[in-house]
């Protein structure tokens, strides 16, 4: 035989391939009868459920029966069946037809079904059945007094108890309906009885607070009575959770409030510090414990209703978003916004407690969308839940999923989010990552053999002890929590790997968009974690940003820090020299604003650290002294808090560049004149003048600014008559500019007229002033409320006297 014959030729199916597509089959057949069963007990479940609806709606009504019928004898009967035999046109009709008559007289299924069968509404039919059956079976249109619909109206409260009031619904004509509708209120009001009598709004109220008392018990019931002993009453949490579809109108807002608050406190008590597994099938087919099985039922209750209650919460929230009107008109849609608010409550509360239980990342799913909501209030309380829930966050596993829902909806509304979304990233506790370092710097870690290595390069004596030694081993790493720190790194590295994904699409795609600041931000704070790849690109693109002149002064610093802060972590070994961000800012110093409060200065204190005094090798002395003397310059017209942190920046530029007292003698060093108006400060000679801006600031009003102006002017000496204190010594600048920052401040002048009681002409909200400088505003003021009084009191004298 060839190969085209070994080619054609079928090769016969294996018995173990013939076993196992036997075996789907018979797979497949059990769960379609499965499929059947479950098919045919849910219509049955269908029908009784119906039964049940039919049975209740039957119960509430209170209406006489049509027709009552009595025993009779035997003789009676067929006395009344003759004479209805005898009052019928029998001559008209064959016998076959009367005996068809009374067969179907004795079963009335021929005009309704039998509901209290469980047979299926729709039983398939049967061939055998001939067309007569059928016609037969088919029902009647007999005509039949339509029974009236009966409305049911307030209860009447009385010494007896509670008495239930009814009315007949009015028929209106359905032609009259579709010409003019008729508000149902008004045929209330006109046709209801004069007999009853309508409730007083003291009765209504009344009648409202006892209902929402015994409400109100009964939560507190299921609740202790759940928290006393959840695993026997965890079935209670069921009615506890139906109570959330209260119908009354009156009690029902309240209620459901109530019954989410109670249960979110449930959830937290009750709840373990374990997650919740599903079982296996083996699990469970095997036997166990009564303890045991008493154990799966809490915790399979326990899922299933933390479920249940997850899904209600969401249910409340989109129906507010949606503005669903329900069928039950218990909860107007009035009312939705407040059932959302303590719906995004519990939501938020569960997320930021039960971070460890099952279904966290559907809770992750349902706030993150809420951070950007347009709703102020929402979007706080969610920013609040998931900024507490970073800053917890040890392991990082809540922080890896609540930064990938971020970066999706970021990316799926097209960058069109509120800032404080990439805002709550900056709350992320990441330290430590893996960083690629080159393998002379990281030592190898030890692999333990394969069982080929063994038994190729050991002896069977090596290899025993060899197995013992990695056994060993492996328990000490155990011990030292060793695999949990990798985890823990590997989740920190894949977090901060997709925080930055988000970062460079916004500054590649969305270089316009109000998110910029939060990214700028953001990178500063994680620069030192960024690979080396980048770094090159990165600054490319945070310099074209700060010359493309469309950011604001405070996102130019911050381009200014993160790239600082990229070159002063791994950026060392890069041969890169930022003299053009060097320029930039001491080019835009002098536009920091003048008035008012200025947050800005906090940032610039950062740069001029990172820049300068942490770069100290890399700047030169003709660079150092040419910012001395701009900072200088720029204390003049700063007020005070910000002063203080540009002197305190000044110091510490004193202390790391000692040759920068040259600025503090009126001799010139070299030839030239200082240029001020030149933004190079390496050509501007700054050698050439002097700090003569300390002698005004050694007048200056502000006692901390003439301590650290007449500091500076002695050469700010650590030691000696000219040293400062201890503690203002270890402050940092932006530490004293924190200290000595004014957030409000308001002048008053005073009234000219008789000195007042009041001596406190400045309202300074949250400021920290020295009590020499309170002294020294008192005093002025006193003086000139009391010169205004003199001269009040001169001029009314003068008066007198012409008079």
């Amino acid at each position: 035989m060839g190969p085209a014959s070994k080619r054609n030729k079928k090769k016969k199916p294996s018995f173990r391939k013939l076993l196992k597509t036997s075996n789907l089959k018979l797979e497949n057949k059990q769960k379609n009868r499965q499929f059947k069963q479950q098919s045919s007990a849910k219509k049955q479940r269908k029908e009784h459920r119906k039964l049940r609806q039919a049975i209740t709606d039957v119960s509430h009504k209170t209406l006489k029966p049509l027709e009552r019928y009595k025993k009779r004898p035997e003789g009676e009967e067929e006395e009344d069946e003759e004479e209805f035999l005898e009052s019928l046109p029998v001559d008209m009709m064959d016998e076959d037809d009367l005996e068809q008559i009374r067969a179907m007289a004795k079963k009335a299924s021929f005009l309704t079904r039998d509901i209290s069968s469980c047979a299926p509404v729709h039983a398939k039919k049967r061939k055998s059945e001939q067309q007569v059956k059928k016609y037969e079976k088919m029902p009647r249109k007999m005509q039949q007094e339509e029974e009236k619909e009966l409305i049911h109206l307030l209860p009447i409260k009385d010494k007896s108890g509670l008495i239930p009031q009814s009315m007949e619904k009015p028929v209106v004509p359905e032609a009259e309906e579709e010409e003019e509708p008729i508000d149902q209120d008004e045929l209330n009001k006109e046709e209801e009885p004069e007999s009853v009598p309508l409730l007083t709004p003291q009765e209504q109220l009344e009648l409202r607070t006892e209902r929402l008392t015994e409400k109100k018990l009964r939560i507190a019931s299921l609740s202790s009575a759940v928290l006393a002993d959840p695993h026997v009453n965890i079935k209670k949490l069921k009615e506890l959770r139906a109570m959330l579809m209260e119908t009354d109108p009156c009690i029902a807002v309240t209620v459901r409030k109530l019954v989410m608050v109670s249960l979110l406190e449930v959830f937290k008590d009750i709840v373990p510090s374990y997650r919740i597994r599903p079982l296996t099938e083996e699990e469970k087919a095997t036997k166990v414990k009564k303890e045991t099985l008493q154990l799966r039922e809490f915790e399979e209750g326990l899922v299933s209703q933390y479920k249940f209650f997850l899904e209600d919460l969401e249910q409340t929230v989109k129906d507010w978003k949606q503005k669903k009107q329900k069928r039950s008109q218990a909860v107007s849609l009035q009312s939705y916004k407040g059932l959302a608010e303590v719906a995004i409550r519990c939501i938020c509360d569960l997320l930021v407690a039960l971070p460890h239980f099952n279904f966290h990342n559907n809770i992750v799913v349902m706030v993150v969308p809420l951070l950007s909501d347009p709703d102020r209030k929402v979007s706080e309380m969610c920013c609040e839940a998931v900024r507490k829930l970073l800053k917890q966050d040890k392991l990082g596993q809540a922080s890896l999923a609540v930064v990938k829902v971020i970066s999706g909806m970021v990316k799926g509304r097209n960058y069109k989010v509120k800032p404080e979304v990439l805002n709550c990233l900056h709350c992320l506790r990441i330290k430590e990552v893996e960083m690629k370092k080159d393998t002379e710097d990281t030592a190898p870690k030890k692999k333990f053999m394969s069982f080929k290595e063994k038994r190729t390069n050991l002896s069977r004596m090596q290899r025993k002890w060899k197995k013992a030694e990695e056994k060993l081993q492996k328990e000490l790493l155990e011990a030292e929590a060793s695999e949990s720190k990798d985890k823990k790194i590997k989740l920190h590295t894949e977090t901060l790997n997709i925080v930055f994904l988000t970062y460079f699409r916004i500054l590649k795609k969305a270089q316009k968009s109000i998110l910029l600041p939060s990214v700028l931000e953001g990178l500063a704070k994680f620069a030192h974690l960024i690979n080396l790849e980048f770094f090159d690109d990165l600054l490319a693109v945070l310099y074209g940003l700060i010359t493309s002149g469309d950011l604001t002064y405070r996102e130019s610093l911050h381009c200014i820090l993160t790239s600082f802060h990229i070159l002063s972590g791994q950026g060392d070994v890069l041969n890169i020299d930022p003299l053009k961000f060097y320029n930039h800012l001491y080019k835009t110093l002098l536009t920091l604003h003048a008035g008012g409060t200025n947050e800005d200065t906090a940032i610039v204190l950062q740069c001029l650290d990172v820049m300068l005094t942490k770069r100290r090798k890399q700047v030169t002395l003709q660079r150092a002294q040419g910012f001395l003397k701009r900072l200088s310059t720029l204390g003049l017209h700063l007020l005070p808090d910000s002063c203080v942190g540009i002197l305190a920046a000044n110091r510490a530029l004193m202390h790391t560049f000692p040759k920068c007292d040259i600025l503090l003698d009126n001799e010139m060093q070299g030839s030239g004149v200082y240029l001020p108006e030149l933004d190079v400060p390496e050509y501007c000679n700054p050698q050439n003048t002097a700090l003569w801006e300390l002698h005004l600031l050694k007048r200056h009003y502000h006692p901390m600014v003439r301590k650290f102006a007449a500091h500076l002017m002695k050469g700010a000496p650590s030691e000696g008559s000219g040293a400062l204190s201890m503690e203002l010594s270890r402050r940092t600048p932006v530490q004293l500019f924190e200290d000595y920052s004014v957030k409000d401040m308001t002048f008053n002048p005073p009234v000219a007229g008789p000195p007042s009681k009041k001596k406190e002409h400045f309202t300074i909200g949250d400021a920290f002033l020295d009590s020499e400088l309170k002294t020294l505003i008192d005093a002025a003021l006193q003086n000139e409320s009391e010169q205004t009084s003199l001269d009040f009191t001169s001029q009314h004298t003068q008066q007198e006297t012409s008079i």
